[in-house]
């Protein structure tokens, strides 16, 4: 049985409330890999596989509060087309990385863009949605 400290190995299926697979780990080939209670997965995904067991499979649905959490409207925010190289194509949807003045590393979507300005929002993608997983445990180690 799965419990905090364990290192697994499983492989999952993610959607959203419609039915829209968001990932899917067999679909890339590789089983995703991490150690359980350690922050490295969101919280609601870690509760829910502690207490499986080799080779065992479930589903479940993460509250947004215990994924990326709620959308937060001061995440989206104008800013001048300067900030962008000269030859940027901007397209609404389209995933922008930078880094911060302070130097972070920064990921937003393009919301939207007129002639001077582009509106990005700096939310996770998946904030604000409840999150389905189906888990199939492949590997425990530790146990």
């Amino acid at each position: 049985m799965i419990k905090e400290g364990h290192n697994v190995k499983v492989h999952y299926k993610g959607t959203l409330t419609d039915g829209t697979e968001f990932d899917n780990s067999k679909s890339r080939g590789e089983p995703i890999e991490f150690q359980v209670g350690t922050g490295q997965m969101i919280k609601g995904f870690d509760s829910a596989v502690q207490g499986m067991g080799l080779g065992e499979v479930k589903t479940f649905t993460v509250p947004s509060g215990e994924a990326y959490g709620s959308v937060n409207p001061e995440a989206i925010k104008e800013y001048p087309k300067t900030v962008f190289p000269p030859d940027f194509t901007f397209t609404v949807g389209g995933m922008v990385h930078g880094t911060t003045p302070t130097g972070q590393p920064a990921m937003a979507t393009i919301v939207s863009h007129a002639d001077e300005s582009v509106v990005l929002d700096h939310n996770h993608p998946l904030a604000g949605e409840d999150l389905t997983f189906e888990v199939e445990v492949i590997e425990i180690e530790g146990e």
